[in-house]
């Protein structure tokens, strides 16, 4: 079973989707999490048979942040009446048969008239349980960039920019996104960032959150990883909720492992994440940490502890020590 494990993690590490038929398990369903609230007294707000649908009752949202050999950022100006003449990052909405890659690269060309090729994921941010943005950063290949003689419904023009101080932005939520660009480029020579990692093509029919949820053992020093036991043995998984945000559907997911009195523990960042326009969910597999051993942590629900080899310890604790080591998930509400 620890060769699974190693294999498994593995996979998600090289960006990897985990496919299979336990691709779609699910412990802890909109269904569970409604039948608990209404055991607190409170009622559920979301059909316990809820599935994600594109530009429906969900939106996924792609940005790109490229910066060229002068440090400066791509930006285009905003057509839209409501901020128009404001400067945004390239970014827009998926459409229905689109990956998030393909639909990036989209969004650069119809708004700065360039053609991009994109190296990995920055950044994936929610709101709610229903909004997603997925941040991806790569270069430029070809194509001319747009002048004002070429404005468009999609943009006015674009530019290359060094000082955001000197543009009027559509939104400063964007100067997060940008450093965080910065940072990568800076840090490729040092080796100190987690590899490229793109959306894994793995089709989901929910928006999953998928746990990698890691412990030291105190008898042994050993990295142990939680596995559920409900049918198959498979990495801890729930179904987000899109009426919570994504901590209040992790804190959830963990009470209902671990109790009440869950010990201290920390989410750390994105491992993977897999999309597929074959179906409107995707599936976000989150790193998180335990401070106390395993001996100080009991589990009520259906599952179990499994050591890890030697070598995947040694990866995981280097993802734990290290900044930038996993994809950021930032939670904007």
């Amino acid at each position: 079973m620890s060769h699974q494990v190693d294999h498994d993690i593995s996979q998600l590490l090289e960006g990897l989707g985990l496919g299979g038929e336990d691709h779609d398990l699910c412990d802890f369903t909109i269904a569970d999490q409604n039948s608990v609230a209404e055991s607190q007294g409170i009622t559920p707000t979301t059909p316990s048979n809820f599935k994600p649908v594109l530009g429906g009752n969900v939106t996924y949202v792609v940005a790109c942040v490229i910066l060229n050999d002068s440090n400066e950022v791509l930006m285009m100006q905003e057509a839209k009446e409501s901020c128009a003449g404001k400067w945004y990052l390239p970014a827009g909405r998926m459409e229905k048969g689109e990956t998030i890659v393909q639909a990036a690269v989209r969004e650069v060309l119809e708004e700065t008239g360039l053609e991009c090729e994109l190296n990995t994921l920055l950044v994936v941010e929610t709101a709610g349980g229903t909004w997603y943005r997925f941040v991806l950063t790569g270069q430029v290949v070809g194509g001319e960039l747009k002048t004002p003689a070429k404005a468009d419904k999609e943009s006015l023009q674009a530019k290359w920019v060094l000082n955001m101080q000197e543009i009027s932005l559509r939104s400063n939520d964007i100067l997060h996104l940008i450093e965080k660009a910065q940072l990568y480029k800076q840090s490729r020579s040092g080796g100190t960032w987690h590899q490229d990692i793109l959306p894994a093509p793995t089709p989901h029919e929910k928006d999953l959150l998928r746990l990698i949820v890691v412990i030291k053992k105190r008898s042994t020093n050993k990295l142990h990883v939680l596995l559920s036991e409900k049918s198959a043995l498979h990495f801890p998984t729930c179904e987000m909720n899109p009426a919570k945000s994504v901590h209040s559907t992790l804190r959830r997911f963990m009470v209902e492992m671990f109790g009440a009195d869950v010990g201290q523990h920390r989410p750390l960042g994105l491992l993977n994440l897999e999309a597929d326009p074959m179906a409107d969910g995707c599936c976000l597999s989150l790193l998180v940490a335990f401070r106390p051993p395993l001996e100080e942590v009991p589990l009520i629900g259906k599952c179990v502890w499994q050591e890890v080899s030697h070598d995947m310890e040694s990866r995981l604790l280097s993802l734990i020590n290290k900044k930038h080591s996993t994809i950021e998930l930032h939670v904007v509400r």
